[in-house]
């Protein structure tokens, strides 16, 4: 059969620059919340604390427990009169002295280059890869993590036009966070609060914590028009025994964001739900087999982005298209500090 590829232009939509949050709303569970019925093809404006109106006993809701790091160092080039930033992504050795990172500005930060973070932390450039990335040598005196969590900057997305805050330290970090090791939060968690939880809880459904360490895939945009041609960069995940339990006896699986979806899907291609740790550079886009995931919640994500792509999977393109369209009609908050999806 003939096979027409899919292009990303396909994935577009028109987004006003006022809707993208800039900031958190000051009760995290106050958060709008579009409801996406996908059998019946409708949709319905809701706030989050609403969620658990939506659960049952036999329900598992999956979240994931990673911990952002306030990963964007600051500091000064020998011989460069600026200050330059070093983004710290993941780590390459058991050590934890070598990295991959993003560098800023990339055209003054090559080979050799030395930078100085604090009297503690310096940063050494070994190599220049593909799109930006630099492999780098940390060097610490003293606890790196500690030095880190003392200096480090809150690693908020380029769409937020602003420094990170001191409040960001708190609210781009789930209520849940655990496990550190994220350059960036897993958002959709952003809007529980612990009462919700709880009401989730006594709605019936068991709470289930996986781990995705988001990293660079989260910051880079898909290269190729042919929306097959991508790929995505690999995030390590797993998923404890006790969560492995919940799943498997779950009658359905509400994964809270598309990093458990992918854990979950990428499990489910790789055996069983666990208990098991590993890599995945699953990319998730329509005509995807989905094997594990029942409902989702969900922000809203960048036109023509991999998220975006992984929702319209789910949810059916035309229908997450339809619902998007009207989440800007209605002036819904968009992205990381913004409103949320439920697709059921």
């Amino acid at each position: 059969m003939w096979y027409l590829p899919m292009q990303l232009s396909d994935f577009d939509y028109r987004l006003p620059d006022e809707l993208i949050a800039q900031a958190p709303l000051e009760d995290r569970a106050a958060s709008r919340m579009l409801v996406v019925h996908r059998a019946e093809g409708r949709f319905e404006d809701r706030v989050f604390r609403d969620l658990p109106q939506f659960l049952r006993p036999g329900d598992c809701l999956v979240i994931n427990d990673t911990r952002v790091v306030p990963c964007r160092l600051f500091g000064r080039k020998e011989g460069y009169a600026r200050e330059v930033e070093i983004f710290l992504l993941t780590p390459q050795n058991p050590e934890r002295t070598v990295w991959t990172a993003l560098v800023r500005p990339g055209r003054h930060l090559h080979e050799g280059a030395r930078v100085t973070i604090s009297d503690r932390l310096s940063v050494e450039i070994l190599e220049t890869r593909v799109r930006g990335e630099r492999l780098v040598r940390v060097e610490c005196t003293g606890d790196l993590d500690e030095e880190i969590e003392r200096i480090g900057h809150v690693p908020l997305p380029p769409y937020i036009h602003r420094s990170d805050l001191a409040q960001d330290r708190e609210r781009y970090q789930t209520v849940f966070a655990r496990h550190p090791g994220s350059a960036a939060a897993p958002t959709a968690g952003l809007h529980f609060t612990p009462e919700v939880l709880e009401a989730c809880r006594a709605a019936g459904a068991a709470i289930a914590p996986v781990t995705l360490h988001v990293g660079l895939g989260t910051f880079q945009p898909l290269l190729h028009d042919t929306v097959e041609e991508n790929r995505l960069h690999s995030e390590r995940y797993s998923i404890p025994p006790e969560s492995a339990a919940m799943l498997a006896e779950a009658r359905r699986r509400i994964a809270v964001g598309t990093t458990v979806v992918r854990t979950l899907e990428s499990a489910a291609r790789n055996g069983s739900f666990g208990p098991k740790e590993g890599e995945t550079d699953l990319f998730i886009y329509p005509g995807f087999e989905f094997r594990a995931v029942d409902a989702m919640l969900t922000n809203f994500h960048l036109p023509k982005s991999s998220l975006l792509l992984l929702v319209c999977a789910f949810g059916g393109k035309e229908l997450i298209l339809s619902a998007y369209r009207h989440a800007v009609e209605q002036r819904y908050r968009f992205f990381s500090y913004g409103d949320c999806m439920l697709i059921l």
